[in-house]
């Protein structure tokens, strides 16, 4: 029975074989009716119809031969089937499906065909008996050869898929730039997934603190555009600011966060899609396909939304198109929210620091200066390099130069809080080394404030106080670099001489327990004091002697105007962007000649005050300031009586004529005198009340051989020979 069965089997297959077709047909319409998700893909669906007629002529043939099963193969047309099936990301259960399908419904029409010519129901049973055991092992066998070839083109597209991630990783988020880590989206999304990828980022990411909930019209700005060929789409719009209606789709998508994904059927632009008239031609030009809207979410809130475009491309995005634009358009979230954070931050950062630094140079100052700060261009982001210029009693002047190790705001906050630090202990007049001792103990106290779990505060700083009566400068360093010092050129020279001081640099400060030095030095009128922190000369690509080596031959010959020689040591020394900060401080000395400065050696007598008042009389009247001789001797006389009473000797007076009238009595006595509230029967206590209230300024500072005790006025109309002059 079981012969007959084969060979009733092999003469309905030749009686078949001419109506292939038709059962092709029958099964195919099945199909299409089962399964119309898979007849999307143009590809799929053209090749589907050639697999059908393939399977049925092998069925036919091993039936109608009674052939060997073992040696059944799928054939290539199935197997493109399969691997198209696996390229679009359909499911594979969709595949072991279709086998289901189209042997369950060819079975059932060899079944029908049976029943119709067989002559016996004993032939039918034995037949049906045999036809279905062929059946399942044909499918079996079909279906195994078919699954290894659509998991061979799985592997190769999660393969792909790793690459294409790995690739969007290092080209996606390369700078802490909003606009270019955009661009980078567009520019992978194009070479990779679409014809056209547009970037649209919220107003409100860009510009407002805090979460940015969709509410309302969503105005989003135009950010980055690209087409798949690589040349510049002739209707990008990137720079524009729009709105989507509440009910658009890209609304939808950021405030839910799910990706969407559209398909187009005519040349029709949807009026949110088309930015413009311009723009909508250039979508319809080539036929607008499908697009992907994926939302551009990070640590929790929108920033905005990721358009892939297809338009010349048929196949619709399937599922593994749609996750791999998820997963690149989420790590470009991430970046542009992090270079959103960090201009935020940079901005705060650097508007702080300018905020800090001086803008004007003291009026009247011995010195004439110019200065320049440059942030940082890394991600390292702004420091904390400062620059400072002090006026001191006595026409001194004191030039400041720091950098607070570390970067950010809080580095920009901490550089705020000793440049404050330092303007404090200098009013003190302290020496240079000293106000570096007192520094060091700020920060000291600055980190025990800060606590565990911070990074810990360091910084380094140059002092340096330029007397222009003595024409001396005095310094002392903490970690920091030396000036440049800049002597005039010689007659008939064309070129200065430049060095650097043989300064005693002591530790940076925070470290504590450990000595500063001060090192004094005469320098000519005009001459340049070049201050700078590391910034300038620290370079990856240039060690730090032929840094130094650069700046001294540049300053050999910078010009007159100290504008231009901050320019051309910047130009020189930092072509392109700086890693670091960089502080820059440029001052030329000036020198009060002797008829600005009156200097009398006075003996400890109570008897002599009546002549330093004369003293001072007289000098008023040589420089043309009778009208303030009467506040002057008041003020003279209660100083030096002071110095008498509770000082030393020797004893000295000296007036100074600058923008002000400074004048100052010196003892070698260590007490510094002080303000109190004298009582109503008191002899004494109301000279130094009486000083105060009369001038500007009074104060005293200390040096090795005593202290001064000094007091300023104003100039009521300054005569225009008073300001300092060049000698």
């Amino acid at each position: 029975m079981g012969t007959d069965a084969h060979a009733f089997l092999g003469d309905l297959a030749r009686g078949l074989a001419p109506r292939a077709d038709q059962l092709g047909d029958v099964v195919l319409r099945h199909l299409l009716g089962e399964l119309p998700e898979v007849w999307e893909y143009e590809d799929i669906a053209a090749v589907a119809p050639a697999a059908l007629s393939e399977h049925i002529a092998t069925v036919l043939h091993f039936l109608e031969h009674g052939l060997d099963l073992t040696e059944v193969r799928t054939p290539p047309s199935a197997i493109e089937f399969a691997r198209l099936l696996a390229e679009h990301g359909v499911p594979i259960s969709q595949l072991l499906r279709v086998y289901r399908l189209v042997h369950a419904r060819l079975l059932d029409q060899l079944y029908t065909e049976t029943a119709r010519v067989a002559g016996s129901q004993e032939l039918i049973n034995a037949t049906t008996l045999t036809l279905s055991a062929m059946a399942f092992e044909y499918v079996d066998r079909t279906a195994e050869q078919a699954v290894v070839a659509y998991q061979r083109e799985r592997d190769r597209r999660l393969q792909r898929r790793l690459t294409v991630l790995n690739e969007a990783g290092t080209r996606i988020g390369t700078t802490l730039d909003t606009a270019r880590t955009a661009q980078e989206l567009a520019d992978v999304g194009a070479d990779h997934l679409a014809d056209l990828v547009a970037v649209d980022l919220l107003s409100s990411a860009l510009h407002e603190e805090g979460t940015y909930p969709v509410a309302g019209p969503a105005t989003l700005l135009r950010v980055a555009q690209a087409v798949s060929d690589g040349r510049p789409d002739p209707a990008a719009d990137t720079g524009r600011t729009h709105t989507y209606p509440d009910d658009s789709e890209p609304v939808r998508v950021l405030a839910t966060g799910q990706p969407l994904r559209l398909r187009f059927a005519t040349d029709g632009v949807p009026s949110w899609l088309a930015m413009s008239a311009d723009h909508e031609l250039s979508l319809r030009a080539p036929g607008l396909r499908s697009v992907l809207l994926v939302p551009l979410w990070a640590r929790g809130h929108p920033l905005g939304v990721a358009q892939f475009v297809r338009r010349r491309t048929a196949e619709p995005f399937d599922d593994d198109e749609l996750l791999l634009a998820q997963e690149i358009a989420s790590r470009a979230a991430v970046n542009i929210d992090n270079a959103r954070r960090y201009t935020r931050e940079r901005s705060t950062a650097l508007t702080l620091q300018r905020s800090l630094l001086p803008h004007h140079a003291p009026a009247g100052s011995a010195v004439e200066t110019a200065s320049r700060y440059l942030p940082s261009g890394s991600r390292a982001g702004v420091g904390g390099d400062w620059f400072d210029v002090i006026p001191l009693s006595g026409a001194r002047v004191a030039l400041v130069v720091g950098d607070v190790i570390g970067h950010g705001l809080h580095a920009a906050a901490t550089m705020g809080r000793l440049r404050t630090a330092v303007r404090t202990l200098a009013d003190v007049d302290l020496t240079p080394d000293e106000l570096l001792t007192h520094l060091d103990d700020v920060v000291i106290r600055l980190q025990r404030e800060e606590g565990e779990g911070t990074d810990e505060i360091s910084a380094t700083c140059l002092y340096a106080v330029y007397d222009p009566v003595s024409r001396t400068c005095s310094m002392a360093g903490a970690g920091h670099l030396p000036p440049a010092v800049v002597n005039p050129p010689a007659a008939g020279a064309e070129v200065c001489a430049v060095g650097f001081p043989e300064l005693p640099i002591g530790p940076p400060l925070g470290l504590g327990g450990l000595p500063f030095e001060s090192a004094q030095f005469a320098l000519p009128p005009g001459s340049r004091l070049v201050l700078f922190t590391d910034g300038l000369v620290q370079s990856r690509t240039r060690d730090l002697e032929a840094a130094l080596a650069l700046l001294r031959e540049v300053l050999a010959r910078a010009p007159a105007s100290l504008e231009e020689t901050c320019d051309q040591l910047l130009s020189a020394l930092l072509p392109s962007r700086p890693t670091d900060d960089v502080a820059l401080l440029v001052a030329r000395t000036a020198a009060l000649d002797a008829d600005h400065v009156a200097t009398w050696d006075l003996p400890s007598d109570p008897a002599v005050v009546s002549q330093a008042r004369r003293h001072a009389s007289d000098q008023l009247a040589a420089w043309g300031l009778d009208d303030m001789a009467f506040t002057t001797e008041l003020v003279v006389s209660e100083l030096v009586t002071n110095a008498i009473r509770y000082g030393r000797s020797p004893i000295q007076l000296r007036m100074i004529l600058q923008s002000g009238l400074t004048s100052e009595v010196s003892d070698a006595g260590s007490t510094a005198p002080h303000l109190r509230r004298a009582r109503t029967f008191d002899e004494g206590g109301r000279g130094l009340l009486l000083v105060a209230q009369l001038t500007e300024h009074w104060g005293t500072r200390h040096h090795r051989e005593g202290k001064v005790i000094w007091a300023e006025q104003l100039i009521p109309a300054s005569p225009a020979d008073v300001s300092p002059v060049l000698m």
